[in-house]
């Protein structure tokens, strides 16, 4: 009876140890496709973590079906839709969290997720860097947080100095589809749009300033996580 314990100890350590191998590795895998597919970790200073969630992974792997899996990625730029020089925007943080993963193909390297929920968060400090290079000249412009956000629109504060003149105004960043829209009145250019690259099926649903940046929450239903970029 004690050796048979003894067995059963050991066989049950060596398919923990094989089962947070294999997870490591998926881990891995899962944070070079998000890489390829959606552009996340662009930066020097980025981040990317893929956690597959629950245990034993060995049997969800078998059974091609993830509880629960997180993506959280931070420091990496995007740019705006008319690829304006100076317009890039760092994202502070974004994090997903899916649920009910299926693995639709292994050779297209695609999965659906039944729910995804999130939030990206933009830090004032990125939001003011950006506007003050597309002011062109004049002293830096300062993002705040202000008064009155509202379901998908987040209203802020800029002010300092632009083309030449005092600015103090109230901007809004909206949170719409895929894409983030900052308007800011008086400036000479009012208005900028940034395309953010999510699964398909997620999209912003709401944005708030916040004392420490912008807090834009995200959810999607029936999510695709596609191949990579080159499987399309």
């Amino acid at each position: 009876m004690k050796v048979l314990v003894i067995a059963v100890v050991v066989l049950a350590a060596l398919f923990t140890a094989v089962d947070r191998i294999a997870v490591h590795y998926a881990n891995g895998e899962a944070e070079q496709l998000a890489k390829e597919k959606y552009g996340y970790g662009n930066t020097t200073d980025g981040y990317l973590d893929v956690a597959i969630e629950g245990f034993p992974f060995l049997t969800q792997a078998a059974g091609r079906d993830f509880g629960h899996v997180t993506l959280t990625a931070g420091g990496f730029s995007i740019d705006t839709t008319s690829n304006t020089q100076g317009g890039y925007l760092h994202i502070d943080r974004l994090h997903l969290d899916l649920r009910d993963v299926k693995v639709t193909s292994l050779t297209a390297r695609s999965a659906e997720a039944n729910l995804a929920t999130g939030t990206l968060s933009l830090s004032y400090k990125e939001l003011s860097g950006v506007v003050t290079r597309l002011a062109g000249y004049g002293g830096p412009l300062q993002v705040s947080q202000a008064a009155g956000s509202s379901g998908q629109a987040a209203r802020v504060k800029v002010s300092g100095t632009a083309g030449g003149r005092a600015l103090n105004t109230t901007g809004t960043l909206l949170a719409q589809g895929t894409e983030l829209s900052l308007t800011v009145p008086g400036a000479e250019r009012a208005s900028t749009v940034w395309r953010v690259s999510l699964p398909a099926g997620v999209g912003f649903t709401a944005a708030r300033a916040t004392a420490d940046g912008i807090e834009v929450s995200l959810v999607g239903h029936q999510v695709t996580l596609g191949s990579s970029r080159y499987g399309g």
